[in-house]
Order: C-alpha cells, then structure tokens, then sequence
C-alpha cells in the first residue's frame, strides 16, 4: 500500500511538472542541423525571468528590431511588469507617435504615446513593410518565441551564430555533408523514377508506338561552400534558418548599442538579451503559471497524504 501511495505521488507530480515546462525540439526548422543548446534562467519548474536581461533586450529591440518588426501584443504599460517605472514608462511611451481619431472634425490625428498604447508599428500596413524590404514582410515578434519550435534556442542561434560571419567551420561542414546527403537521396529517387519510365518508353518502342526517351538526371555535385546551396539572389545565409537562405541581414554588431546598466555589448550577449526579451513578450506569465503549478503540486501532496492519514484512521479497526 505504501509503496502504492509513494509511486502515485510520484506520478502525480512528474505529470503536473510536465504541464509547467514542455521540453522543446532539438533541432532547427526545416529538418537543418541541430540547434545548439542555451542555458536559460526561465528554464525548469523554478525558472525565472532575468529582469536585467529581459530590460536589455528591449533595449536591442527599440535600437535595432523595431524599425522593421512590430509588436502588436505589447502595451508599454505592460513593461510595469519587467520594474519599470511608471515615469519611465510614461517617457517611453512618450517617444512614440501614435494615430488617433477620429477627432470632433472626423480627422485621424497624431499624438505622443501614452501607457495605454501599444508598440506602435514601424509600417502602417503590410504591403508597406514588405515593399520597404525587397518584398520580405518581417513578421510580428511578440509571440515569435512560441511560434518557432525551441524558440529561444532558435533565436539566440539565428541572430547570435547563424550569419555567414558569425557560423563556425564545424557547423558549416555539418550543413556542406547534410545538404550533400540529401542531393544524394533525390538523385537516387529520381534514378529510380527514370529507369521505370525507361522501361515504359522501351515496351511502347517495342509494341511499335512513337514515344520520348526520358532523360536521365544529372547526378549532383558535392555542397562544399555556402554558393553551392544555390541561395536566391538577395538572400543572407543563416545556417538556422529553413533553407538557409534569410532575407534580414545580419542585425547585430559589437557595440551596437550602449547598454543602460553598461553591460559589454557584444553580439552573444545582444542575441541572448533580446531572445529573453521576446520569450517574456510571448509568455509574460510563466512566473505566475509556475508558480501556480508548484502550489498545486503542493496542494496535492498534502491534500493526498491527508486522505491516507484519514484512511489508516477509519480503517484501523479492520486491520
């Protein structure tokens, strides 16, 4: 019986641990090499959000992401919720130049930004942005680091180690022999499909019907450099990006912005910064929903080991 009771708490909270953090995938979309691994402070049961980073990250966003990417699902008011301010983010938002409307007189006006708002985006419709990007629409980044598998991995290797600059000769020889492998095993399949429809195009030449002899592929040349992925014209090489092939330049440079707190600003760290930065966009309660699963996981041990406690009582007379 106790060994019942210990086995099924233990189940218990491995289940309700499961539902506070969901491993992610180990590799990169489009079925790319494996993303490298972070270590992250809002990782685990007891992860937490790093509010230092979390506030240089928005720091990396402002100066660099926000004059192509919005934000649509972030009011500055919610920044309260990183230890700003009230008036500084009454200053933030003062920076920002909204439209508002219409007015007594039916007219769309601008104003300074207030709490209330919020990010403003940088084009004021689709067509806009993509047209300011050589046909590229940059997407929406508020929920960006739940909407790629392995998120923050993902974006901390995107912008941090992923540029033609940034990417290490290891890397680039995974990349060089996958993508050679895969030439490969489409040559093979194609080989085959060709045969058949060389023996096809035989029996009709055979029964006396005019026919058209297939063409035999070409058999692939080795991947050995970056040109040989045959990436479009305009495109930077990311190798975690799907296909490689990236229309956003490298974003990040050393000391591309001044940080608040004067932590160096290296690339590393920018990239890790704004990765937790846009991971709290996409999940501004983690804290609170963690939080809310150890209390029950708690709850629950106690509230089992009560009604075991209760159990031995009234069953004590039987034994």
């Amino acid at each position: 019986m106790r060994k019942g009771l210990i086995f099924g708490l233990a189940a218990l909270a491995a289940a309700a641990g499961a539902t506070v953090a969901a491993p992610g995938t180990a590799r990169a979309a489009g079925e790319g090499i494996p993303l490298p691994s972070f270590e992250w402070s809002f990782d685990g049961i007891f992860g937490t959000y790093d509010r230092a980073s979390v506030q240089r990250g928005l720091q990396v966003y402002r100066a660099v992401c926000a004059g192509c990417h919005s934000m649509d699902y972030i009011a500055f008011r919610n920044l309260a919720e990183l230890g700003y301010s009230e008036d500084e983010i009454k200053a933030m938002a003062a920076e920002a130049i909204v439209i508002d409307g219409p007015n007594d007189e039916g007219e769309m006006f601008e104003r300074a930004g207030l709490p209330f708002d919020y990010f403003p985006a940088p084009f004021p419709n689709d067509r806009a942005a993509a047209f300011a990007n050589g046909g590229a629409l940059p997407p929406d980044l508020s929920l960006m680091a739940k909407a790629r598998a392995n998120g923050p991995n993902y974006l901390l290797a995107l912008m941090g180690h992923g540029y033609e600059d940034q990417v290490s000769d290891e890397t680039l020889q995974q990349i060089f022999a996958l993508e050679t492998e895969k030439r490969q095993t489409q040559y093979e399949a194609n080989l085959e499909n060709y045969e058949t429809m060389l023996e096809v195009y035989e029996e009709r030449v055979e029964a006396g019907e005019e026919a058209t002899r297939p063409t035999p592929p070409e058999e692939p040349q080795p991947v050995e450099s970056i040109e040989d992925l045959g990436l479009s014209e305009g495109l930077s090489f990311n190798a975690y990006f799907p296909g490689y092939g990236i229309a956003m330049a490298m974003p990040l440079f050393d000391d591309g912005v001044e940080y608040a707190d004067g932590t160096p600003a290296t690339v590393e760290q920018m990239a890790t910064d704004v990765a937790n930065f846009l991971m709290w966009t996409a999940e501004p309660k983690l804290e609170d929903r963690k939080g809310m699963g150890i209390k029950v996981i708690l709850f629950l041990l106690v509230f089992t080991g009560i009604l075991y406690a209760a159990k031995r009582k009234v069953w004590a007379d039987v034994h």
